[in-house]
């Protein structure tokens, strides 16, 4: 059965609000998952959904009173908010009144691999746009591939803008964040993975490469590209011709291309 609250000092409102903020994501191990389409995958996975706040309005939804029926089975806490409560926690512009308190799910390098056979992973070298890293996740997912490293200075994985872009395809990678240059590169060679930089410079077109292999594709920050770590460690520098007078692709739009092209080959 739900809560009712019509107070935004309930506790688990303030807990909501205070996870818009980094450091409270990480000292608590928790964070926000707000949207219908959103919470459904959360509900759907194994990850540990706390608390769902939701409004009245909201729950006027067939769609919204299935979730809530599923997380009920779940033990999971669900509380209902008048609107102008709701707004308070809310971060977006036109919330639809179904927001979920989720449990952080860390992965490690050492069990990323499991018994895939042949992996095709995605490293983000300094990514930082929000929208960049979750559109990215959401594409990984789509492409089948075995996960996502970040690198530190990546942005957060759970922040909220991060999750609304990557629509809920991170309950369904293995993703890893905060990772050293130096840590990816030696668990890579560990597992004789070998490394493909994206590189304008000294590089051949993506389509030219063999993604059938083992690869672990790196995808650099958006002013400066992969980092020289990186690039002197790669098997290989790959890149996307660019035919009109344009400088460069958006970053998540390179990882598209060159991903489908590995999910074309490996077919």
């Amino acid at each position: 059965m739900s809560e009712i609250v019509t107070s935004g000092q309930n506790k688990y409102i303030k807990m909501a609000t205070s996870l818009k903020q980094k450091k409270y994501r990480d000292e608590l191990g928790l964070f926000i998952v707000e949207g219908i389409r959103l919470v459904e995958e959360a509900a759907k996975s194994s990850w540990l959904v706390e608390t769902c706040i939701y409004t009245s309005e909201a729950q006027e939804e067939p769609r919204v009173q299935k979730i809530l029926e599923q997380l009920q089975t779940k033990e999971c806490r669900t509380i209902e908010v008048l609107k102008t409560v709701y707004d308070k926690a809310s971060e977006t512009k036109e919330p639809q009144g179904l927001m979920a308190i989720v449990k952080k799910s860390a992965h490690q390098l050492v069990d990323m691999l499991g018994k895939v056979e042949n992996p095709l992973l995605v490293v983000l070298d300094e990514v930082q746009d929000p929208g960049n890293v979750g559109t990215i996740i959401r594409t990984a997912a789509a492409a089948g591939c075995t996960g996502v490293i970040l690198t530190k200075g990546c942005a957060d994985v759970f922040a909220g803008k991060v999750v609304r872009a990557s629509m809920g395809s991170l309950f369904n990678i293995p993703i890893v964040e905060g990772v050293t240059q130096s840590e990816i590169i030696s668990y890579l060679a560990q597992y004789k993975i070998d490394i493909l930089a994206t590189s304008l410079e000294a590089s051949r077109i993506y389509f030219q490469a063999n993604l059938k292999k083992p690869v672990a594709i790196v995808f650099g920050n958006e002013g400066n590209g992969v980092s020289n770590h990186f690039l002197q460690e790669s098997k290989e520098r790959i890149h996307i011709p660019l035919v009109g007078n344009v400088e460069s692709l958006n970053v998540a739009a390179s990882a598209a291309v060159i991903l489908y092209e590995a999910v074309r080959q490996r077919q």
